[in-house]
């Protein structure tokens, strides 16, 4: 008895969608009528992923959908100057939903195409907002109230890069009062600290016990974040501004990181987010992806989140403060997919990545958003009129 070859599947149509808040739907249908979903959202840069994206078509309209790997090979390598979160956030967007292709045309969840999955559910993390301790309180009871046992919230507003200790006491007190919850609570320094800061407030948390420290300096200081690593026991956690493997090695080599945060709208889809999470795993390095995004991405980190050994916790955008216009649940048929119960949302069961997007939504919201200027985050200066890291 032979068996029979399955069809190939060729792309015909590759499409995006600028949305409300601040992301960017890829669309790629094929020549037997499957539809695929991704999402290459790069925050503050729509108008250059949608540049790329001239190139990603011009390239792989024609080409077998099925060949994911040699799609994205070439997508990285051929064209010389690789790399970097415009091309890499592209690339994404396109490597998700030749996954999802995938998966609808073998009728089976990603994560059962990456090798089967570890685990039932995955855990996850609400963000909360407010500068008094106050708010954080209300927020932190809300989300808490939502099913969640961890959030996350930002560690400072503006900091001068030496600035006065006592701004750094509002931050203490508002993860004293997270924890008196009962909650777990992340803190993100998101680089706007530099090191004489980052050293005081790392060692004024480490009494608190939070979850990780974010970002605690640029990700363009590997070395300088090892030396923190050594000093302080909370775990410290990186990895947005990363677009590659080869970006996590430094700061894996040099011992720098407890856990990897890939971005799988910027760091290269599925396919990157899967091969990163098992390079940190032989440096007994934790894997909990960044995705402060829309359902497209949270879908596909949850299918990795699924298969990978090292995953410990998913960021979730739901109700976020970025999600003006627009929320989480806004383009899904049934939002029922990301039901949170104590703390985790179930694996889903649904061929590709697991979710229905509102065509016929995103298409009449991105026809609106399309005249409208696209998400910038704001520029902060000091009072000597000086840039300071947003």
């Amino acid at each position: 008895m032979s068996l029979r070859t399955p069809k190939s599947s060729l792309i015909s149509l590759i499409e995006i969608f600028r949305l409300p808040p601040r992301w960017l739907f890829v669309r790629v249908e094929t020549n037997d009528g499957i539809v695929g979903w991704g999402e290459a959202t790069l925050e503050g840069h729509t108008e250059a992923v949608e540049g790329a994206f001239d190139d990603l078509r011009e390239r792989f309209v024609g080409w077998d959908a099925d060949g994911i790997e040699d799609i994205w090979q070439h997508a990285y390598r051929a064209r010389f100057y690789r790399g970097g979160p415009v091309l890499m956030s592209a690339l994404s967007g396109l490597d998700i939903a030749l996954w999802d292709i995938k998966g609808k045309k073998l009728g089976v969840p990603v994560w059962q195409l990456l090798g089967g999955k570890v685990r039932d559910r995955v855990k996850v993390y609400g963000w909360i907002g407010g500068d008094k301790p106050s708010d954080v309180y209300n927020g932190a009871q809300n989300r808490k109230e939502q099913g969640f046992t961890a959030v996350k919230m930002n560690g400072t507003e503006s900091i001068g890069w030496l600035d006065s200790p006592s701004l750094l006491a509002d931050t203490v007190e508002r993860v004293k009062t997270v924890r008196s919850l009962g909650l777990d609570v992340g803190v993100d320094f998101h680089g706007r600290l530099h090191k004489g800061m980052a050293k005081q407030l790392a060692k004024l948390l480490e009494p608190h016990q939070p979850m990780f420290i974010e970002e605690p300096l640029l990700p363009t200081q590997p070395e300088e974040i090892a030396d923190l690593a050594q000093t302080v026991s909370i775990p410290i956690a990186l990895g947005e501004r990363l677009f590659t493997r080869a970006d996590f090695r430094p700061y894996l080599e040099r011992r720098a990181i407890d856990i990897a945060q890939p971005d799988v709208a910027h760091c290269g889809g599925i396919s990157e987010l899967n091969r990163i999470a098992s390079l940190t795993e032989l440096y007994d390095v934790a894997l909990a992806p960044h995705c402060p995004l829309g359902p497209i991405a949270l879908a596909a980190c949850i299918q990795v989140g699924l298969h990978a050994p090292n995953f410990v916790i998913q960021e979730m955008s739901w109700q976020m403060h970025y999600n003006e216009g627009a929320d989480l649940f806004t383009y899904l048929t049934d939002p029922s997919v990301f039901a949170i119960e104590d703390g985790h949302v179930e694996a889903l069961q649904r061929p590709g990545l697991g979710i229905e997007i509102n065509e016929t939504l995103v298409r009449a919201m991105s026809a609106k958003y399309m005249k409208e200027n696209p998400w910038r985050n704001i520029a902060w200066r000091g009072p000597d009129g000086s840039l300071r890291e947003w």
